[in-house]
């Protein structure tokens, strides 16, 4: 026991000289446990001491986070609207926006629900979701865009002013667009102008879409579609009254734009200014050039080609017929007729070509046109009007034949008391 003692009394000692004191249980710092995950076992779960006293631990792994295509199911869903699967495309947009899924896949699945909406003529709603689309991303290189197209679906709704200001506010937003998007901005201005002046358009007001086109037409761009805004300057200049400028501007689109769609209108709204002005030669040469063109669009738009030439041909024919132009009104009708076959179509304007014949005294070309009509009489017998014109053309052949035998009955009268007046005289003189 005295070893012991002493080696604990040792121990004392050497600690009462080096002068520190001895430290009592109460006086030690508390220890702070740690969390088992502060210092992870290094035991693999699979190398885990197990008994038989106790059944075998199951450890099962965490499934991964799962990682969502979201730009494939926006994909999918803008397929759906293409393919005008509205309905399940919407059900699929809105699928994801419940997910809150990354902002720029908010922004994309917003935009396609809101064509969805606009596409269905959902127009309020649409309205709401592009609003919303704003509010939310204020700061977007696409708002200018979103603005345009809340003008557009504004201008739908027949809500013209608000359009208006829509546009305008396209061109400040684009102001603010980084100079790496500097063409994108040019074209959204430009797209905000002419939509600006095809609202005044559609609204009739042709003296403000008249200011606008000009304006639009001094800038040299490419991408500007310069027959389109040509043509719809022209109509506004026709609609104000202003023929000679009509004639003049039809002129220089003729010069370049002579195979745009919109020629076919532009030698209507010509021939109709020379009509107005009284100048009928030009108008019948207008509408002959309308007849026989060319043009690399009568092929691309056929039904459009013959719309006009069917209506500028009749006002101007039909004028030059009442002012007594027979000439010129028979040579637009012989081309009118053949526009189209259909009885609807042509018996009309034969009978307008008998009645031609008739005042310039070719009575037999008269009889045979109305003899053309009359044969075709079973093929209008759903169409009350042309019937109509047929039993004209019946009428009036049966006048013409009347009247042919009255003047061979007429002549033979004529002749006839003179050659009995003769004889008579003779037998007279006889002694």
């Amino acid at each position: 026991m005295i070893p012991l003692l002493f080696v604990a009394c040792g121990l004392m000692l050497s600690g009462s000289a080096r002068g520190e004191t001895p430290s009592t249980e109460a006086e030690k710092p508390a220890e702070t446990p740690e969390s088992p995950e502060a210092h992870p076992s290094p035991i693999s779960p699979g190398d885990a001491l197990t008994s038989t006293n106790l059944h075998k631990p199951s450890f099962k792994p965490k499934p991964p986070p799962v990682v969502k295509d979201y730009q494939l199911e926006v994909n999918t869903a803008r397929q759906l609207r293409r393919n005008k699967d509205h309905a399940s495309a919407e059900k699929m947009l809105v699928r994801i926006l419940d997910e809150e899924p990354p902002p720029e896949f908010q922004r994309a699945t917003m935009f396609e629900l809101a064509l969805v909406a606009q596409e269905q003529m959902k127009l309020a709603r649409a309205q709401q979701i592009f609003a919303q689309y704003i509010q939310l991303f204020p700061q977007d290189p696409t708002v200018p865009e979103v603005l345009l197209r809340q003008g557009l679906i504004f201008r739908q709704m027949g809500a013209y002013n608000m359009a208006i200001g829509k546009y305008y506010s396209v061109m400040n937003s684009a102001l603010g667009l980084k100079l790496d998007q500097f063409d994108y901005y040019k074209r959204l201005v430009l797209q905000a102008q002419t939509e600006i002046a095809d609202t005044y358009f559609v609204q009739g007001k042709f003296v403000e879409a008249s200011d606008f086109f000009g304006r639009i037409l001094k800038q040299n761009t490419a991408e500007l579609n310069r027959a389109q805004i040509y043509y719809k300057l022209i109509h506004c200049l026709a609609s104000l009254g202003k023929h000679t400028e009509v004639t003049t501007q039809a002129r220089a689109f003729y010069e370049k734009h002579l195979d745009a769609t919109e020629i076919a209108e532009v030698y209507y709204l010509s021939a109709a200014s020379y009509k107005a002005l009284g100048r009928t030669r030009e108008a019948h040469a207008e509408v002959l050039r309308l007849l026989k063109s060319q043009a690399s669009s009568v092929k691309t738009n056929p039904e459009n080609w013959i719309y006009w030439q069917q209506r500028a041909g009749n006002d101007i024919a039909n004028q030059l017929y009442i002012e007594g132009d027979y000439i010129n009104a028979l040579e637009l009708y012989t081309h009118l007729a053949a526009l189209n076959s259909a009885s609807i179509w042509q018996i009309p304007i034969w009978y307008q070509v008998a009645l031609i014949y008739e005042r310039l005294g070719q009575e037999k070309k008269a009889v045979e046109k109305y003899t053309d009509i009359i044969a075709r009489a079973k093929e209008v017998d759903d169409a009350p009007s042309v019937k109509t014109v047929v039993e004209m053309a019946r009428w009036r052949k049966e006048q013409i034949d009347w009247r042919g035998r009255t003047e061979v009955a007429v002549q033979a009268l004529r002749l006839s008391p003179l050659s009995t007046s003769g004889t008579n005289t003779a037998s007279r003189t006889k002694p």
